[in-house]
């Protein structure tokens, strides 16, 4: 079976519950044992076919095979799809109206300013170095900082990966190039610094924001990994594309802390193996997303450019000053954790 057809065939199995799990607006997800099952769901904002998505539904699967009727998992895959923008899943799961979600990391730089570290660009040179700095001792740093700030527990961290820039005006291939394109950053300061020093226009906005702009023709451009440039139907609007890889974001997964630590010591710690377990998976999926995401940009006209060596040097140069600052901003651990 190819992997489309297994990511079409396992968000069939998934996807029915969305419907059954709301028949309203988003109402306060958890209930106590007494009152039943314990109810517990899960949501994102992509859709269904997702390696996110199909990841939620993995980490469900197994807490129903282990626990039977004691549980009920449900589902909000997409919670774009109820008119929620991509940052509400914070507040949705930090209230505890959504029990357990995901969100790009530099959603919360702003408010842990340590989370500023992971932002830098091309701090990463690959995923396989980066899935290490997030599963070691940096994300164990990060994780403790999200909590003590937070009302989240941090179970894992899912990959977004690899970032790179699409636009609907030219190619992108020196950074004369990139001169005053106005360009949608994540909500981080550092992502906004860093494409200053490119010489492009950053705009601070969420992604749904960012979505209606690119298809109304008012945003020149987006950077995303491959796979979200097509999962938000960026592609049919942006012809340029460049494998820029200049940074990798990882997606936190964080619980509702009051709710989690409330539950039986056997559903926590199964909780936490069914999400590294789900880490590994999605991990698996996305590098087959991207691939499959590139060629559907091809497919719809799009242009990948690849930077050779030299002048993919004078994007890195460029921000070099980004470092001194980070230097002056963290403390000299964090900054050693991250290589720096």
């Amino acid at each position: 079976m190819s992997r489309r057809r297994f990511l079409k065939t396992s968000a069939a199995v998934g996807a029915g519950t969305i419907a059954a799990a709301w028949s309203g607006p988003l109402v306060r997800a958890q209930r106590s044992a007494a009152d039943g099952p314990i109810r517990i769901v899960m949501g994102g904002y992509g859709p269904a076919t997702t390696s996110f998505s199909l990841a939620l539904k993995r980490m469900g699967d197994r807490l129903e095979a282990n626990f039977g009727d004691e549980v009920e998992v449900r589902y909000v895959y997409n919670i774009l799809d109820l008119g929620y923008r991509a940052l509400d899943i914070l507040w949705l799961v930090e209230q505890g109206v959504l029990t357990l979600g995901y969100q790009s990391s530099s959603y919360l730089a702003e408010r842990i300013s340590d989370l500023g570290i992971v932002d830098l660009p091309f701090l990463f040179t690959d995923n396989t170095t980066a899935r290490a700095a997030m599963d070691g001792e940096l994300g164990r740093r990060l994780t403790a900082a999200i909590e003590a700030q937070t009302d989240f527990r941090i179970l894992g961290y899912f990959e977004n990966g690899l970032r790179h820039i699409s636009n609907r005006l030219r190619p992108v291939r020196s950074l004369a190039d990139l001169q005053g394109m106005a360009i949608r950053v994540l909500p981080s300061q550092v992502h906004a610094r860093a494409f200053e020093l490119l010489g492009a226009s950053p705009e601070i906005m969420d992604l749904t924001e960012a979505i209606e702009r690119i298809m109304a023709g008012t945003l020149d451009a987006q950077e995303n990994p491959f796979a979200n440039t097509v999962t938000y139907g960026v592609h049919r609007f942006h012809r340029f594309h460049t494998e820029s890889s200049h940074s990798y974001i990882s997606r936190p997964i964080f619980v509702h802390r009051q709710t989690f630590d409330a539950w039986p010591a056997a559903l926590q710690t199964e909780l936490r193996l069914a999400v590294r377990d789900a880490v590994a998976f999605q991990r698996g999926l996305k590098d087959a997303e991207e691939i499959e995401a590139a060629e559907a940009i091809r497919e719809a006209g799009g242009e990948i450019l690849e930077l050779p060596p030299e002048e993919a040097a004078a994007f890195v140069d460029a921000v070099r000053p980004i470092y001194a600052e980070a230097r002056n901003r963290h403390p000299r651990e964090l900054l050693e954790l991250a290589g720096l």
